[in-house]
């Protein structure tokens, strides 16, 4: 905020360089306890060896001014004021879609995550995550399956890559897509850099969609960054006993967050058209849902049923006791797999 400040007041960044101590206190946000802090010798010396990384390493660095700088990101009032990019991408597409989730993904949460990116390709999306593992991760695999660009975004300098296991996949970004960090070389990924990298990962989207997450996750740090940025957010639903979806329900429940029950809703959701001009059609959840034997019993039996399925009825076909179908009813509508309708009548979403 500082930075930008100084450049909003001088004008170009040679003038800050060369602005006298009276000038620097006319800078809002600088007083004389800031004004001791203000080195440029030193971040002079420090830009100089950041040049030579940067051109040893075919780095190149995108400036708050630059045209190349993601105009989704400088109306985020606290967009970083330069960033540092590497590989072949373009920050400014028609479409930029954030995919976060848990670390630990389950096989359910993966197999949601690559249906969504294969469901976003006809739409010419770019997919921008986290580089970490679990749903990050995947999701920077599926777009390179699917041809499609994808930005990981760095808690670190593009020094390194963090975690090590992700380095394959970091470099068979740089060939459609790439990394992308506010930190400079040297950096390590220390654990306060994340929340900041986050707001950076959402900025850069029109929505995010969170993929399975723990209540106290960085995926809900990022979508509470982004409804602070007045983004679209969505989420996945989960079992109600599911740690990895805790956080998913969460948002759902508080209106946080939109509910996808299929990944074509949010191309829908966005108002996204096809190549051919036309609308994606909604079709019912093909995935992999994880239902109990009896909810999957129930689900099969309602979704045949041509028309809202009474209780009653529901409980000769299932042979349960009511007591057990009610729970099983109500778990499966939490998850967003069937609604209850006026009559207690039941169809499937």
């Amino acid at each position: 905020m500082l930075a930008k400040s100084l450049l909003v007041h001088f004008g170009d960044e040679e003038r800050i360089f060369k602005a006298s101590q009276a000038k620097l206190l006319n800078v809002p946000g600088i007083g004389e306890k800031t004004l001791r802090y203000l080195d440029f010798g030193t971040a002079l010396s420090r830009a100089e060896e950041e040049l030579r990384f940067m051109e040893k390493n075919d780095v190149k660095v995108i400036f708050y001014t630059d045209s190349a700088y993601p105009k989704r990101l400088k109306n985020c009032a606290d967009g970083p004021i330069l960033l540092y990019a590497k590989g072949d991408f373009n920050l400014n597409p028609a479409h930029v879609i954030s995919i976060v989730g848990t670390r630990s993904a389950t096989e359910y949460g993966k197999q949601l995550c690559r249906q969504l990116v294969e469901e976003l390709q006809q739409h010419n999306v770019l997919i921008v995550s986290g580089l970490a593992l679990g749903i990050d991760v995947t999701a920077h695999k599926e777009s390179l399956k699917q041809n499609m660009p994808t930005v990981g975004v760095l808690g670190h300098g593009l020094d390194r890559i963090y975690p090590a296991q992700n380095r394959s996949v970091a470099e068979k970004m740089l060939e459609n897509g790439g990394l992308l960090s506010e930190f400079p070389s040297g950096t390590i990924p220390d654990r306060e850099n994340f929340p900041q990298r986050n707001r950076i990962v959402a900025g850069l989207a029109d929505a995010t969609v969170v993929i399975e997450a723990s209540v106290k996750g960085g995926a809900l740090i990022t979508a509470e960054i982004a409804n602070s940025y007045n983004r679209d957010v969505f989420a996945f639903p989960g079992r109600v006993n599911d740690e990895y979806s805790e956080g998913c329900n969460f948002l759902v429940r508080n209106n946080k967050a939109a509910l996808l029950t299929c990944p074509a809703d949010l191309a829908y959701s966005l108002g996204w058209e096809l190549a051919d001009g036309t609308k994606p059609v909604i079709e019912q959840l093909a995935l992999p849902i994880d239902l109990s034997v009896d909810e999957r019993i129930i689900f099969d039996i309602i979704r045949q049923h041509n028309s809202p399925l009474a209780i009653d009825d529901l409980t000769f076909k299932t042979n349960m006791p009511m007591s057990q179908l009610v729970m099983n009813l109500l778990n499966m509508e939490m998850q967003g797999f069937i609604r209850s309708l006026p009559g207690k009548t039941y169809c499937t979403n």
